[in-house]
Order: C-alpha cells, then sequence, then structure tokens
C-alpha cells in the first residue's frame, strides 16, 4: 500500500553548501539520492527519515523503508522517474530519494582524543574543502577504508553534508562520526594521541606507509589554496604524493583515496 505525501521538501538547489554554520545546517532537510545511500541511513539512523520517495522499479527495494516508515506515521510515495527528478533536485538520484534531517556534529573535546586513538586508525581532518562532490567522495573512501571519525574545519568555506555530498558518499557519510572544530587551535589537542599530518603539494617526503607510533592525523586542505599557513605550521611531518607525469596535481578527492590508503597500510 502506498502512502500519499504532502508537501514538498524544499528548494534548495541539490549542489548547494551549506553555510552559516551548525545551527542552519541542523535546521535543514537533506535529499539522500541513490539505494545506497538510503539504505545506509535507513541501518544506521532511520529516526531521521521524513519521508520517502521512489520509482516503481524499485519497489521492491524500497520495501523494508516503506515499513519502517509507515511503522512511524510517516509518508512514503511511489513516483515517476520525472516527478522524481523535481523532488530530488537532480537526474543522479538513482531512483529513489529519502527526505531526511542531517546528522548532528558531535561536540569536539581535545581531551577525547587518546581515547580515540586507542583503535589505532587514522583521524582525518579537512581543513577548507569547499566542494561538496569532494566532501563526498573522500567520506566514501574513509568509510570504506574504516576510518571512523572526520574532522571539519570551522572555516566559512568548508563545505558541510549536503544533498551533493551525501548522494556522492554513496552512503559513506552515515559510517563516519563528524566533528567540527577551530584548527589549528584543535591541533594541540588532538596531538595527545595522534601524529599531526598535513598534506601538501611538493612540500614533504612521500608517505610511503603508515607511520610507526601514534596514529595520524591526516590534514587535507582546500582545493586551492592548500593548507591554512596556520594549519601547515602547526603539522608535525607533511607529506606529498610525487607524480612522474606531466600534471603534478591531483583532485583533492583522488589525493585523498591514495594518502588513506597509504596512512591504513600495517
Amino acid at each position: 500500500m502506498i502512502a500519499l505525501l504532502h508537501g514538498s521538501p524544499g528548494r534548495e538547489n541539490a549542489d548547494s553548501r551549506a553555510r552559516g554554520g551548525q545551527l542552519s545546517h541542523e535546521r535543514k532537510l537533506l535529499r539522500v539520492c541513490g539505494l545506497a545511500a538510503v539504505s545506509a541511513l535507513f541501518e544506521t539512523d532511520p529516526d531521521r527519515v521524513e519521508r520517502l520517495f521512489f520509482e516503481p522499479r524499485l519497489r521492491g527495494e524500497a520495501g523494508r523503508f516503506c515499513a519502517a516508515l509507515a511503522r512511524a506515521r510517516k509518508p512514503y510515495r511511489e513516483i515517476d522517474a520525472n516527478e522524481l527528478a523535481r523532488v530530488a533536485g537532480t537526474v543522479l538520484h538513482g531512483g529513489i530519494t529519502a527526505i531526511a534531517r542531517p546528522r548532528q556534529f558531535g561536540a569536539f573535546d581535545p581531551a577525547t582524543a587518546p581515547s580515540w586513538a586507542e583503535d589505532g586508525k587514522p583521524l582525518l581532518v579537512l581543513d577548507g574543502i569547499g566542494n561538496p562532490h569532494n566532501l563526498g567522495a573522500i567520506a566514501r573512501t574513509a568509510a570504506f577504508f574504516g576510518i571512523e571519525r572526520m574532522l571539519l574545519a570551522d572555516r566559512p568555506e568548508q563545505a558541510l553534508p549536503s544533498d551533493a555530498s551525501y548522494r556522492v558518499a554513496e552512503g559513506g557519510l552515515e559510517y563516519l562520526s563528524l566533528y567540527q572544530a577551530t584548527l589549528p587551535a584543535a591541533l594541540a589537542g588532538l596531538r595527545q594521541g595522534y601524529r599531526i599530518i598535513g598534506a601538501a603539494l611538493g612540500l614533504g617526503a612521500p608517505l610511503a606507509r603508515r607511520p610507526a607510533g601514534k596514529p595520524p592525523a591526516l590534514i587535507l586542505g582546500n582545493e586551492e589554496k592548500g593548507l591554512h599557513p596556520a594549519t601547515l605550521a602547526a603539522c608535525d611531518e607533511i607529506v606529498t604524493i610525487p607524480g612522474n607525469g606531466r600534471l603534478q596535481s591531483l583532485n583533492v578527492s583522488a589525493a585523498a583515496a591514495i594518502l588513506i590508503y597509504l596512512a591504513t597500510r600495517r
């Protein structure tokens, strides 16, 4: 049985980035598109879902989601691809879109850094990465390699989770605990449990494998400007990815994938 949906998901552009700090991010609703992303959302935090739209071809896959929403007395609706594109704000909706409340960021407490580091896993820190697609791609890679925490710089240029980043992350954002903190001030606290490693083009040595001792807090910088100078100065170590081709730069999400792989090697 299909429940009729009343109301609309809002008029936010699908590729817009969240701005205005934590409060505005928490107030808006997100459009989570694609079966992988929607499945991860229902697996980890189904209470955040407010309503659901899907194409007839995904009726079977959507059945368990609809059942959960029916128990919560929340609406869902089967619609065609064109109407779903209007709801999702993009034709790249993958046949299903959930309208959901965003996750809240965790409160960053420097005193927790040693306990975080006890699992031996790297910590990922994004210092002003502004493109939501890059944020989503990095989150997907981080989740793939089992990283559990990601710290986002409290800077105006830093992209926060959005429709676009959720779509590109393919569910990865649901498996990461997200925190926001001021950089470089937060690095002093992180240093209690982590070795602070910044990535910068041509400024450091290659990261051959995971460093011995403390797990790394790997910091990736803005797509155009790189790491903020104060953040760069606060790092324990600077690493780079040496290239031998005609291009000497990588998209930050591609660089993140290489560095995360190396940082998780035993």
